[in-house]
């Protein structure tokens, strides 16, 4: 199988419904994609093989989420597509990743993370909160949840999660 929709459609195929399929999708757009078009046109092929329910790539512009939800309700996909969240706790990482997968990183998020250097703390509580309020505006407008890329670091999603206060599930 080379491509997802493929492995979507061949579970489906053999188990029927009974698996929940969540998919991946891209906000930013996926990297290898050579229009905003063809990623959407690829994504909406995973929903029709039979997602349930699809995970974006993280990002930290709600904005291009927003943007995202729009285009798909546009071409008929009613999935949920909840949003990634990765908390920012190391720079380094962050930068490694994001140049990896494609995930912008806002211009002023880098300069401040540029103006800690190399204080972890601050970079941390930093990353923290601007994470949070990326979350609290997300489910104010709708997400219908949150999905933590923790990268072994729970804490920081933990931490998230209260000050979001959100109930215990």
């Amino acid at each position: 199988l080379r491509y997802a929709n493929e492995l979507v459609e061949y579970i489906r195929r053999e188990t029927g419904d009974y698996f929940h399929i969540d998919v991946a999708c891209y906000p930013e757009f996926h990297p290898q994609a050579q229009t905003a078009g063809q990623d959407l046109a690829h994504f909406k092929q995973k929903v029709e093989a039979g997602a349930n329910s699809a995970i974006t790539q993280y990002f930290y512009n709600a904005d291009a989420y927003f943007r995202f939800i729009d285009s798909c309700e546009t071409m008929g996909i009613d999935i949920p597509v909840v949003p990634g969240i990765m908390p920012i706790i190391n720079c380094t990482q962050l930068l490694r990743f994001s140049e990896a997968c494609g995930a912008e990183i806002p211009r002023w998020i880098m300069q401040r993370l540029r103006d800690f250097g190399d204080d972890r703390i601050a970079i941390t509580d930093f990353g923290i909160d601007v994470t949070t309020r990326l979350c609290e505006r997300l489910l104010a407008g709708g997400a219908p949840g949150l999905h933590f890329y923790t990268m072994n670091q729970a804490v920081a999603a933990e931490t998230i999660w209260q000050n979001l206060r959100l109930p215990a599930s």
